[in-house]
């Protein structure tokens, strides 16, 4: 039976976008793309530069008669490895299209192929040997709780640090030969490379975590849900899961002075050797490179974390979470409705409506005459206008009248949330005129849709002093600013 299971799971992991990458029909071009675009040097790219480069790359290739079978364009591939899985797609903030990068799949699946090329993967060598047994013999020193052993195994450490340092002493210096060096160094790029990539996973488990807490407080029908307690308590779900703790160690060790100055000694000492020389540059580079490569991207993932975190926060106090609870019940409500109905009522039943298909008229394209730019004559007559009466104060006016001043509603509300704790729309125009008249109330209630309360079935009247000096009067919903999201405007 255990075949069967076999290959019942392979035939699952066969519809993963991994191994559908390698298994694709044009799979050495794909590869050799993907891994040239979004691997290689960098990691994420603009939509419009990747387009660009792909379109570049596809052209070259053609060129060369290289790929006839790939006659796409790069949008279209685009598109294509995005549906497979094999290319993630997001709108950081503040960007102004859309960037991708690799799945995490999918550099798995590079990843592997790369090292079936060059020959490193599954090689038994002696300093992963060596880094296994010194793993192991830390590790069974420090779970051992018999002080005796403990401190036998200490004395033994000692003793051969004791002799170490005589022959060091002696002149008698065993260094590391330089083939032994440069295996070495090369498993721990290999095996920091990994790490680097690591990131990856742990910002996907962060994404699936808030999914998940989500759906939690969603689907969870009593008045508060286990999610929901700790949030209104004051709890960092995010961090406080398993990923989270473990991810925070992880970021704690590396941003720690005494670990990382370490590190860099280590890496320029390293670097110095004289077998560094037959490193790649490739490699090279990435050792140098190495602390800020991993801090950059611990740092992306301790981003995500807290925007999440920020975001579950934001979902439970806005009280959000209620209107999506009700929609899923309205959901829920109507496919049970559906499935009593199914037995009575079929998909090819008779409604009794007519809905009439929309149609256009058809007319040969001869009746049609062609313009003749020929006909018509511009003159090309430049004339001087009349230097208009116009002033850089007048400029202003104008610009001051046409758009809403955001910035300065922002700056007034952050200052006044500063001196009381909660604020309506009308308590601001009491306490600052209404510099722009209806402007500022509508900027009012626009910053109040995204960083405001907004109550239902509630209204307010409020007045300001109009620009021909009369007063206005408008009743608008309750919206109120809460001190707890001042920092929001800033």
């Amino acid at each position: 039976m255990k075949h069967r299971e076999r290959i019942a799971a392979y035939r699952q992991l066969r519809e993963r976008p991994l191994w559908k990458l390698l298994a694709a029909d044009h799979a050495p071009e794909l590869i050799g793309l993907l891994q040239g675009l979004l691997l290689d040097h960098e990691r994420r790219l603009p939509s419009a530069v990747l387009h660009e480069r792909l379109q570049r790359q596809l052209d070259a290739l053609r060129a060369d008669e290289l790929s006839r079978e790939l006659p796409r364009t790069a949008q279209a591939y685009v598109a294509h490895w995005l549906a497979q899985g094999w290319l993630e797609r997001r709108l950081p903030e503040g960007a102004e299209e859309e960037e991708y990068e690799l799945s995490r799949a999918a550099a798995q699946a590079i990843r592997f192929i790369a090292g079936q090329g060059d020959g490193q993967a599954g090689r038994a060598t002696e300093s992963r040997l060596s880094l296994v047994i010194q793993q192991l013999v830390q590790l069974a020193g420090q779970t051992e709780s018999d002080p005796d052993a403990r401190l036998a195994a200490l004395q033994a450490e000692r003793a051969r640090l004791d002799e170490e340092i005589a022959r060091v002493q002696a002149g008698q210096l065993a260094a590391l030969d330089g083939k032994r060096a440069l295996e070495r160094t090369r498993d721990l790029i290999h095996l920091t490379d990994e790490l680097a990539e690591d990131f990856h996973r742990v910002r996907d488990d962060f994404e699936r975590l808030n999914r998940e807490f989500r759906e939690r407080i969603i689907d969870d029908e009593g008045a508060r849900g286990d999610v929901l307690e700790r949030l209104f308590e004051g709890v960092d779900v995010i961090a406080d899961s398993e990923a989270g703790r473990s991810f925070q160690a992880f970021w704690n060790l590396l941003n720690d002075h005494e670990q990382s100055g370490r590190l860099d000694e280590a890496l320029d000492a390293l670097l110095a050797r004289g077998f560094a020389r037959r490193l790649a540059r490739g490699e090279r580079a990435f050792l140098r490179g190495l602390t800020a490569t991993l801090l950059e991207r611990g740092g992306e993932v301790h981003a995500v974390m807290q925007h999440f975190a920020r975001s579950l926060r934001g979902f439970v106090q806005s009280r959000g979470y209620l209107e999506q609870r009700r929609l899923h019940q309205l959901l829920r409500q109507a496919q049970g409705e559906a499935l009593q109905l199914r037995e009575r009522l079929h998909a090819t039943t008779q409604t009794g409506y007519t809905l009439p298909l929309s149609g256009s008229r058809l007319r040969s394209l001869a009746q049609w005459r062609l313009h003749d730019p020929r006909s018509v004559r511009v003159d090309g007559r430049v004339h001087a206008a009349e230097v208009a009466a116009i002033s850089l104060e007048s400029v202003g006016d104008l610009v001051a009248q046409s758009e809403i001043d955001v910035r300065g509603l922002r700056r007034d509300l952050h200052e006044l949330l500063g001196e009381h704790r909660r604020l309506s729309i009308g308590d601001a125009l009491r306490h600052r005129p209404a510099a722009q008249g209806l402007g500022t109330v509508i900027g009012y209630l626009s910053l109040g849709t995204r960083h405001g309360v907004l109550s239902e079935n509630e209204w307010e009247i409020v007045a300001w002093q109009g620009g021909d000096g009369r007063a206005r009067r408008a009743r608008i919903p309750l919206v109120r600013f809460v001190q707890e999201k001042r920092d929001e405007l800033v």
